[in-house]
């Protein structure tokens, strides 16, 4: 059984190892989209605090972190391209994997649970962004059916995607 659920500050530590194991992902993939500077383990707590982290579950293990923000995201407000929908979204944000977990398929599963999550906020329209030469990422996103709608700059540029739930 698969489950997304509100991350407590009980899952911190972690959460933050999840985004450190994560880091090392992309490392053996060939790129650095995450530094050692960001996403850290503010940048969870943050979101903990904002109610915008989840954990991923697997039988009742966590697997993954990600961030789920329904307060809109500022660089999202100029995009070298176009968005697909002028409306209200939810921003996806630091997905990571235990590395156990990577490479399983996850992804496509985790990105049901989220937008069954938005779907039961109400809020039928998703935006996230990725790095270039983040392939994987650009593959599970399509997969998904999410659209590749142009660039946005966040952190330096960025492929934006969207996706009408």
């Amino acid at each position: 059984m698969y489950t997304l659920e509100p991350a407590g500050m009980e899952d911190l530590e972690l959460c933050g190892q999840i985004i450190a194991e994560g880091r090392q992902f992309q490392r053996e993939q060939g790129f650095v989209q995450w530094t050692e500077d960001y996403p850290n383990l503010d940048s969870v707590r943050r979101d903990i605090q904002s109610g915008s982290g989840y954990v991923f579950k697997v039988e009742g293990e966590t697997a993954g972190y990600v961030s789920v923000d329904f307060s809109g995201e500022p660089a999202y407000d100029q995009i070298d391209g176009a968005w697909g929908a002028d409306r209200p979204y939810a921003v996806i944000h630091r997905m990571a994997f235990r590395s156990k977990f990577q490479g399983t398929g996850l992804a496509g599963t985790a990105f049901a649970q989220i937008e069954r999550l938005c779907l039961d906020k109400n809020v039928p329209y998703v935006r996230v962004n990725t790095d270039f030469p983040n392939q994987r990422m650009q593959h599970v996103l399509e997969k998904n059916h999410y659209v590749k709608r142009g660039v946005i700059l966040f952190n330096g540029e960025k492929l934006a995607y969207d996706k009408l739930l």
